[in-house]
């Protein structure tokens, strides 16, 4: 007998928590239809569409939402029309809940939302160049009163430096353990922020003496690639396609946005540099650098940096994989750019020139 009650109660709690709003394992009864099945969109388009009532079911409202944007569906048919202006790129959910019956009901739908205008094409012309040392696997690079800082990868061979932008001299350099794969690197609120590739943390460095005074977590995403900042807010690359905000306290992933440009998604975005507004970012093994709106993930601009390779030196001595085009570093104050690469024995500042 208390098996069988143990039983019903067990069979009655199924019962009541399967009932209501449906959850994550219970089908919807709506659907969310957009016009022609469309699945792709760019700015300055309409998202148009209907929520399907697959029962025909009595129902009360309907509210549809794209991100923080949200429209109310009309009746009889549920149609919904929601502009995009300054949404969001990349990949995004449209959601819509449907309250009926006393209940409510949700169900989604995957879009992808593209830029209104292609990247404006650029190239570069060479306005000095200057020594690098050509043992270092370059990750990040950043310029600071006069000096740049850079970090570099490989297991084993991973440190952080400080060096002489003419000379190219290291003034100061501190090697990371072995067991990681040292990555980007910003300068923020007078202390070196380093990320590390695959040991899911960074670490937080005295920008003076280069004494590690604490580390972070990824949280959610799963690797390190670069880093920059714009004085109030941190961005992280991550290899995919989204670019993390990290709260300036804590260094948690807070929010993100997805590179894109007026027909794809974009990711592999390497090291990166805060430059008038835009992030700059190195295309992992490719000769180009995308200039990218914050905002919304636009790529606005692409420079074409091929052909900066047989200035080396020691180009020979490098393979195209490995050894490529990354470390990107940027003086606000004379509008002075730099770039380098991976093993590269130079540093050269360019002059972005529109095609």
């Amino acid at each position: 007998m208390m098996k069988f009650k143990s039983l019903l109660i067990l069979t009655l709690a199924f019962l009541y928590f399967s009932c209501g709003s449906n959850s994550g394992s219970k089908k919807s009864h709506f659907s969310i239809k957009t016009d022609e099945n469309k699945k792709e969109f760019q700015l300055g388009e309409h998202i148009s569409g209907l929520v399907e009532n697959k029962k025909e079911l009595n129902i009360d409202s309907v509210i549809v939402y794209l991100n923080a944007e949200k429209v109310t569906a009309k009746s009889p048919n549920w149609s919904f029309d929601l502009p995009l202006k300054d949404q969001l790129l990349g990949n995004q959910t449209l959601k819509a809940e449907v309250f009926y019956e006393g209940q409510k009901d949700t169900t989604t739908k995957s879009i992808k939302i593209y830029n209104d205008t292609p990247p404006k094409a650029y190239t570069y012309e060479i306005v000095n160049t200057y020594p690098h040392d050509p043992e270092a696997y370059t990750q990040g690079l950043e310029f600071l009163n006069d000096t740049l800082y850079e970090s570099t990868g490989e297991y084993g061979e991973s440190d952080l430096r400080k060096v002489d932008l003419k000379t190219g001299e290291v003034l100061k350099i501190i090697d990371l353990d072995d067991s990681v794969f040292g990555e980007g690197l910003t300068i923020f609120n007078n202390q070196i922020i380093l990320l590390t590739w695959q040991a899911k943390e960074g670490y937080i460095y005295d920008l003076e003496t280069f004494e590690k005074k604490g580390t972070f977590s990824y949280n959610q995403s799963k690797e390190g690639w670069g880093l920059c900042n714009d004085g109030k807010h941190i961005y992280k690359s991550d290899g995919t396609e989204k670019i993390w905000l990290l709260n300036p306290e804590t260094l948690a992933e807070e929010d993100y946005i997805q590179i894109a440009t007026h027909k794809s998604i974009n990711s592999k975005m390497n090291e990166l540099e805060w430059v008038d507004g835009l992030i700059y970012a190195n295309t992992y093994q490719k000769d180009g650098v995308a200039i990218i709106d914050p905002k919304n993930g636009a790529v606005v601009g692409l420079i074409d940096f091929r052909g900066l390779r047989n200035k080396l030196g020691n180009e020979k001595d490098l393979d195209e994989v490995n050894h490529v085009l990354n470390g990107i570093a940027y003086n606000p104050h004379t509008k002075q750019l730099f770039v380098t690469g991976k093993h590269w024995d130079k540093l050269f500042e360019v002059k972005i020139v529109e095609k």
